[in-house]
């Protein structure tokens, strides 16, 4: 299968029919391309090919073997992901270098990672061009390659306000079929979507015989549990839909670096970040800092670092099909790709233990009747 990159403007050859490019979303002219987004869509890109080369390096599934990463299926699809992943939020074209990124990319690559995440909203566009030029310049051969992409983040055009949630999504899922069978993407998910709102994408599809979302990319750590444990559980098992998670250690709080304040190379310490820092230094901030002391005897127990035993803890999720990491240079990455063998590890009574100190686990109906 041929690959491609969508959203990045060297990267994505669209049709001569297509909608205007759509970066330029503010005005009134890109109605349909306005309407067509709601909150945050994913786009799973693996089509084009446009930056095959003549020597190209292929990801072989001895990679995998060699470095004990597992690969699964996304959602119920027949798309094949990494367990884990690598995003590029914060990170690429902001905090770190072209030449870390290019690191990182590498790290991951040769370490079986085949999911590569990032958003057209991601320091202002600079994210995607360079992942893309990374992926051209290593010669990677695309097919090898699973690259996912998210647009729009909310606009003031008078066709993005006044309509109805039912109307927002149908052209939402019309827009994503049109892409898919114009060959700009393979597959479509959605990205901070409530359960409800993707059970009414399904249903439009449905109806009108168009193109489902395979996925939900969702919030899930230690602290953050109710959405994929309550919600999305019965979206997988009843139409499909998989769990691609991200932020694993909680913007770097579950790395135990806060515990003594915010070091000032950290991400809390940005301004833009102010929000984190805040967080932190909160209440709640503090009995989250006096949980993850006790979580690392667990950790210590079992050979592991506490932010591997936080992506195992993921992991574990029948459910994820893949976690995103977000990492800021070459050691983050290479401990946290760890948690691969740290998952055999958590057993039940493990998962147990971890539970009795979180205090968090979310509790369905059916717990209520014992």
């Amino acid at each position: 299968m041929q690959v491609s990159f969508a959203c990045t403007d060297h990267g994505l050859k669209a049709p001569r029919t297509s909608e205007p490019n759509k970066q330029n979303t503010s005005s009134p002219n890109t109605a349909s391309a306005a309407r067509a987004r709601f909150r945050t869509v994913a786009l799973i890109a693996r089509s084009l090919g446009s930056f095959t080369h003549r020597h190209h390096i292929s990801l072989k599934e001895s990679t995998g073997k060699l470095t004990g990463m597992k690969y699964r299926n996304l959602g119920k699809s027949g798309l094949r992901v990494s367990c884990l992943g690598l995003g590029t939020w914060v990170t690429f074209g902001g905090q770190i270098s072209d030449e870390v990124a290019e690191q990182l990319m590498t790290i991951a690559y040769e370490n079986g990672v085949n999911l590569f995440d990032t958003a057209e909203v991601y320091s202002a566009g600079k994210a995607e061009i360079i992942l893309g030029n990374i992926i051209k310049k290593k010669c990677w051969r695309r097919s090898s390659l699973v690259i996912t992409t998210k647009l729009y983040w909310g606009g003031k055009a008078e066709t993005e306000r006044g309509l109805s949630r039912k109307h927002i999504i149908e052209e939402i899922v019309r827009a994503m079929t049109h892409v898919i069978n114009h060959g700009m993407s393979m597959y479509w998910g959605t990205s901070r979507w409530s359960a409800m709102e993707i059970m009414e994408a399904y249903s439009v599809a449905r109806q009108f015989n168009l193109i489902p979302p395979v996925c939900e990319q969702a919030e899930y750590h230690l602290f953050q549990r109710d959405k994929v444990e309550m919600q999305l559980p019965e979206l997988y098992h009843k139409i499909g839909v998989g769990v691609v998670s991200w932020s694993p250690l909680a913007c770097g709080i579950i790395t135990g670096k806060y515990e003594n304040g915010i070091p000032e190379s950290s991400r809390a310490s940005l301004k833009s970040y102010q929000w984190l820092k805040e967080k932190i230094l909160s209440e709640d901030g503090r009995k989250q800092q006096a949980k993850l002391k006790e979580l690392t005897h667990i950790a210590e127990r079992l050979s592991c670092t506490l932010p591997q035993l936080a992506i195992a803890w993921c992991l574990r999720n029948e459910g994820v099909s893949s976690v995103l990491l977000g990492t800021s240079n070459p050691a983050q990455l290479t401990e946290n790709l760890g948690a691969i063998q740290v998952l055999p590890k958590i057993t039940a009574q493990v998962a147990s233990d971890i539970d009795k100190i979180l205090g968090n686990r979310p509790h369905s109906k059916k717990d209520y009747h014992h």
